[in-house]
């Protein structure tokens, strides 16, 4: 079995050297380890630091593409080398590498596709009390939206068996830790998590400016990701409760034109009519991406017996265009 240790970079050039030397070259129930790093359009030496300190491969981007793309990259190239498990970790080193033992041992053990490295959010030291509360609520959420049970939606530190990164289809650019928990959760994947360690904070998060940005952007994500695979519940809630406020308005309409001798409260009348028309629209949404959601789920079937054929053939990645691969 093949063990392939992928990592993201932008400007990693300072942080890269002790990431890359704390990543193990010998994992138990492994043959081999490679490293992968994906070099998102960085304006520094990052791609000649990651060459120089053992990288097996190098991707790398002519100009920034986002966190998201360079994931789904390191997949790709993971893949294209034939690996059977892949782990994806941070160039700032703030994941401890000893633990990729741990959080392989389930795809290992046949217990699960997706291992998720949770940390200790309640007691980590350099998270505010407004930033743990902000992943409390945001972990409930995708908890919901994803059927999972992971406590960390957030951690970048995880864990894909090779199915699982054959289905992975990541079309958002900010990030792809929710929307993949949430594709690998709607797809029947098994996911797990197990508790990891940090190392200390090397320098502040790049891929968001103020919490502010960060919850809109992922509130933005999730329901983005929810609307494509759950999209008549997504759009059925809001009509059924545009519904029911045009029925009430109606019947306030119609006490008041019985009991008042025929004049009634016309506004209630409009308003009511508008919400059952916003209803009506909503539930037509609902049907319309129901049956993008049931043409999706058929082109990322062919999608994946594309991918295993190539594999299989040894052409997985040679199609690529955007980017260039260093061995």
């Amino acid at each position: 079995m093949r063990l392939v240790i992928q990592i993201p970079c932008l400007n990693e050039a300072e942080t890269l050297p002790t990431t890359l030397e704390d990543l193990p070259r010998a994992v138990e129930g492994f043959d081999d380890v490679l490293w992968v790093v994906i070099d998102d359009g960085s304006t520094d030496r990052t791609a000649e630091v990651a060459k120089a300190h053992g990288a097996d491969m190098v991707v790398q981007f002519a100009n920034n593409k986002g966190l998201a793309v360079a994931f789904q990259a390191g997949l790709d190239a993971s893949l294209q080398l034939g690996a059977d498990v892949i782990v994806n970790t941070d160039a700032d080193n703030q994941y401890a590498a000893c633990d990729i033992p741990r959080l392989v041992e389930p795809i290992c053990n046949g217990e699960a596709d997706l291992v998720v490295g949770t940390r200790d959010i309640a007691n980590h030291e350099e998270f505010s009390l407004l930033k743990k509360w902000l992943q409390r609520i945001g972990s409930w959420v995708v908890r919901q939206a994803s059927a999972t049970h992971v406590s960390d939606v957030t951690s970048g530190f995880r864990a894909y068996s090779k199915e699982a990164a054959l289905q992975v289809n990541v079309v958002s650019q900010f990030t792809y830790t929710l929307e993949s928990l949430i594709q690998a959760g709607r797809s029947n994947l098994k996911v797990a998590d197990v508790p990891i360690g940090v190392n200390p904070t090397t320098r502040p998060s790049r891929l968001f400016h103020s919490k502010r940005q960060y919850v809109r952007r992922s509130a933005g994500t999730i329901s983005r990701v929810y609307a494509m695979h759950k999209p008549l519940r997504f759009f059925n809630i809001p009509a059924a409760a545009f519904a029911a406020v045009g029925l009430i308005l109606f019947g306030r309409f119609g006490w008041y034109y019985l009991s008042a001798g025929g004049e009634g409260r016309i506004q209630s009348l409009i308003v009511g009519a508008v919400c059952l028309l916003v209803s009506v629209q909503m539930l037509m949404l609902g049907l319309l991406a129901d049956l993008l959601r049931t043409n999706r789920v058929i082109t990322e079937r062919v999608l994946r017996r594309v991918r295993n054929i190539e594999l299989s053939l040894g052409t997985y990645g040679n199609t690529e265009e955007e980017s260039d691969s260093d061995f």
